[in-house]
């Protein structure tokens, strides 16, 4: 990640609401030049991304970048953290969409079911990313690697890798590694066809069963997600939940 005047380091995780399935923060290690610390980044701070030299430019300089909040990620990121960078760097969307429950998201295929508001205590126990002061609807993306991923029938694999919608800073799948059930097979899954999530023992439960995951369209990683994929994979899934 490139400041304005400097590198500023690298970026070593993503932050995303949970409900909204957005992502709220890039998590960059800054190396040496501010003694590894590690900061947390607004989409709304990056420029025009080079994928080709995988380089996130961003309009912050490196001075902006030391003087700001500190917070400790190895703890929890609260609610007042995120204010306070919200605050500094005169961010606007320094929260996710909580009070977006059940509705249905970008693909249309199926809504996320998630704890209501009134269970954040149980939620923020649940949580491996917060303690008592942590913002409940927060998680790291690299600590959702590998959950459980329970179709109605049975376990299809783990998540292995996520693909995000730069355009709106949205996860729009979950890439599952279907292990031992179809050897080398990878799928994706949207999260809007997660039935049930359940945080404590690391598991997601989706609204198809094996034979139907078994069935969907087979995702390479080797080749970058076209448009035509991910028609077929929407009507796929469109067609499933259809006859249900």
């Amino acid at each position: 990640m490139g400041a304005t005047d400097g590198d500023i380091g690298k970026v070593d995780d993503f932050y995303f609401d949970d409900v909204t399935w957005t992502i709220r923060y890039l998590v960059v290690e800054t190396g040496n030049w501010l003694l590894n610390r590690k900061v947390l980044i607004s989409p709304e701070a990056l420029l025009q991304v080079n994928w080709t030299n995988e380089a996130f430019p961003v309009k912050l300089t490196k001075e902006q970048v030391r003087n700001s909040p500190d917070i400790d990620l190895d703890l929890s990121v609260s609610q007042q953290h995120q204010i306070d960078l919200s605050i500094y760097y005169s961010w606007t969307n320094h929260f996710g969409s909580s009070i977006w429950k059940n509705g249905m998201g970008a693909t249309g295929l199926m809504p996320t079911i998630l704890e209501d508001d009134e269970d954040a205590e149980e939620n923020r126990l649940n949580n491996p990313d917060a303690d008592a002061d942590g913002d409940p609807h927060l998680r790291s993306a690299k600590s959702v690697q590998g959950y459980k991923i329970n179709a109605t029938d049975d376990n299809i694999g783990d998540v292995v890798d996520f693909i995000i919608d730069v355009s709106i800073w949205t996860i729009q799948y979950l890439v599952i590694d279907t292990g031992n059930w179809f050897p080398g097979k990878k799928v994706t899954i949207s999260p809007d066809l997660i039935s049930e999530i359940n945080w404590r023992k690391s598991e997601f439960t989706i609204n198809a069963s094996v034979e139907q995951v078994r069935n969907s369209p087979e995702y390479d990683p080797s080749k970058l997600l076209s448009t035509d994929y991910e028609f077929d994979l929407q009507n796929y899934y469109g067609r499933v939940i259809a006859h249900k």
